[in-house]
C-alpha cells in the first residue's frame, strides 16, 4: 500500500510542491534523493509542481504533509539552483505516463546540463519524427517532473523557446542558470 505525501519547498522559481509516494515495504534505501529520511520504505517522487503550472499537482485530501521525506531532494535542488550540482539523484515513482511519454522522458533525462535540443530532435530519437513532434511537445509538456527531469533544455529548431508548463519566464531562468540559453547540440 502507498501513502501520498508532499512538501513544499522555496526555489528561485516560487514555491515548489514535491509530491511523492511513501511506501509501507521496504524496497531499499532510497528515500526522496540521497539523505532523504522519511520511512523504512522511503519515498519516491511522483510530482515536482511549481505555482500556476499548467497540469501542476494539487495537494488532495488524505494527502500527507511529510517535509522530511523530501530532506534528499530538497538539498539537491538547493545545490542545483546554487550552481553546485548539474544533476539529480531521485528516485522517481514508476507507472507514470503513456509508454509514448516515458520514452520522451528518457530522452529528456538524457539531455546534458547546460546543453539545449530541439523538439525534433527529440522527436527523431523516439522515432516520432514529421507529425509526432506535435505528439512530442504533448508528452513533454505532461511531464511530471519540472527541473529533475529537464524537459527546459528542449527549444524550438530555430533556436526559440517555445513551451514549457511553468511558464517561459521560468525555462528561460533555468536555462540562464545552465548557462544554455542559446541553441547548442548535446
Amino acid at each position: 500500500m502507498t501513502t501520498t505525501v508532499y512538501a513544499r519547498v522555496e526555489s528561485p522559481l516560487g514555491e515548489l510542491l514535491l509530491v511523492g509516494e511513501e511506501s509501507a515495504v521496504a524496497d531499499g534505501p532510497d528515500t526522496a534523493g540521497a539523505g532523504g529520511g522519511g520511512g523504512a520504505g522511503g519515498v519516491r517522487l511522483r510530482s515536482l509542481s511549481v505555482p500556476g503550472q499548467k497540469g501542476g499537482a494539487v495537494v488532495q485530501d488524505g494527502w500527507r504533509y511529510v517535509p522530511e521525506a523530501f530532506t534528499g531532494v530538497a538539498r539537491q535542488l538547493e545545490a542545483y539552483f546554487a550552481g553546485r550540482s548539474t544533476r539529480f539523484d531521485v528516485p522517481v515513482a514508476e507507472g507514470l505516463g503513456t509508454e509514448f511519454q516515458r520514452r520522451v522522458w528518457a530522452v529528456l533525462e538524457s539531455i546534458p546540463y547546460g546543453s539545449t535540443v530541439s523538439y525534433g530532435e527529440v522527436a527523431a530519437q523516439v522515432g516520432a519524427s514529421g507529425a509526432g513532434v506535435r505528439a512530442v511537445g504533448t508528452a513533454i509538456g505532461r511531464n511530471p517532473l519540472l527541473v529533475v527531469r529537464p524537459c527546459h533544455r528542449v527549444i524550438g529548431a530555430d533556436g526559440a523557446l517555445r513551451g514549457y508548463a511553468g511558464g517561459l519566464e521560468r525555462k528561460k531562468l533555468l536555462l540562464g542558470l545552465e548557462g544554455g540559453a542559446g541553441r547548442s547540440e548535446p
